[in-house]
This record gives structure tokens, sequence and C-alpha cells, in this order.
């Protein structure tokens, strides 16, 4: 069963219409890249899985559920989360309170304070700290592990590797892989073509809010695929 599947999606905001007829599947413990120019709409496909767009038609479904006609928090309770752009940590909350507001949903699973620490360990030593308090790369982290502890099927990135210095994408690079071993499947919307080739199996391309081609991560640097990407 796909962890998320979207068909003929259209969506924008107010009277502006962003996606045309968007057709994606993310199968369970897949990792799929969602590449494109700016302004092509990956960050608004991400959004309107929580119902922060405005849906004009076409349908969204978490495993077996339809999801677009719903509360935008039911995607959460189903098992999707999201390491929106920007990271969004609270800035009144401390590292391991910023983690802790990923168990809202209830989900339980491989993910706790314990292995999220694991994975990042300079939470663990940060957590007391404000989150905002953290260098760029951390609160990536903070980002990313807040969506993990609520246990999700499948994560959300939005440029993850935004600021990143080329260290700490590698480390990125290997997190998402780690994520992936735990089965939790990825839909990755991401800019750094050398990441993607990493911790991807396939890519989407979109551009003026259609999908525009797709395929294998192998073939992404093909010219056909390149020039698509306008990268």
């Amino acid at each position: 069963m796909s962890a998320l599947r979207i068909q003929s999606l259209f969506a924008g905001y107010g009277a502006s219409t962003v996606l045309r007829g968007i057709d994606l599947t993310v199968e369970e413990g897949e990792s799929v890249a969602l590449v494109g120019r700016n302004g092509a709409g990956k960050s608004t496909l991400l959004l309107s899985v929580f119902r922060e767009t405005n849906i004009l038609s076409g349908e969204i479904w978490v495993g077996d559920r339809r999801i677009d006609a719903l509360p935008g928090y039911t995607a959460a309770k189903l098992g999707v989360s999201i390491a929106p752009q920007g990271r969004r940590i609270l800035p009144n909350l401390t590292v391991k309170e910023n983690l802790l507001l990923g168990r809202s949903t209830g989900r339980v699973g491989h993910w706790t304070l314990k292995t999220v620490y694991e994975l990042f360990p300079v939470l663990d030593e940060r957590a007391d700290r404000l989150g905002t308090m953290l260098s760029g790369g951390q609160q990536q982290m903070l980002a990313i592990g807040r969506a993990l502890m609520a246990n999700p099927s499948l994560i959300l990135l939005d440029e993850p590797s935004e600021g990143l210095s080329p260290v700490l994408i590698d480390g990125l690079v290997d997190t998402l892989n780690s994520i992936r071993r735990a089965g939790t499947g990825v839909l990755v919307v991401e800019q750094h073509l050398n990441l993607v080739r990493r911790a991807t199996d396939r890519f989407v391309i979109l551009a003026k809010g259609e999908v525009v081609g797709s395929g294998a991560i192998g073939t992404i640097g093909a010219p056909e695929n390149q020039a698509l990407m306008a990268l």
C-alpha cells in the first residue's frame, strides 16, 4: 500500500491555482525527491497534504484513507509529519520541549527521545537549551527530530539542506538514509542534487505546478532532466 497517493490535484491560494493535475505516489519505506526551480509548486504540494492550501479538485490518500476533504490534522494522525522550510523552532521552548511536541499525535514506534538523541547526539547535549539558541545546522536536526517523534510512516522535508555547509550536508545524507532504514518513507523537496543522488530512490520534477518528468535517481543527471529542472 502506498504511504501517500496524490491524484489529479489542483490546489493553490485564494483565487490563484498553483498545482495543476498533480499525480504523485510515495511507497512505504521509499525515498522520493521533489525537484524543480523555485516557484514550481513544490512547497505548495507538501502543504496541501495538511490542507494549508485551497484544494480545488483531486484526491489525496494516506494509506487507505482519503483525506483531501478532511481537517488538516488528519494527515498527522494517519502518520505523515513535516519538517518545514524555515524549521519553525518555537523560541520559548527548549530543545527537549520542541522534540516532545512531536508526540502530540499519540503514535508510538521506533522514534523516541532516546532514538532521536542517538541519531542526533548534539540534541542530547543541548537538550535544556532554547531551540533557537542552536546553530542553523542543529536547528535543522531539531526540526527533523521533532517530525520523527511523531513516529510517521512518511516524513516530508522541505529544503532540509538550506543554509548548511558541505560537511553538514554529508551528515544530512546519513540521516535520511538512517530514516529510510528505520522503515519511514521520505518525500524531500531539495535543490542540492548531490544530496538527492545519495539519499533518494527516485525523483519527480515539477515546473509551473505540473509534473514534467520523473525517473530512477540514477537518471537525474540526463540532459533532458537537467533541462526540465533548469538547474
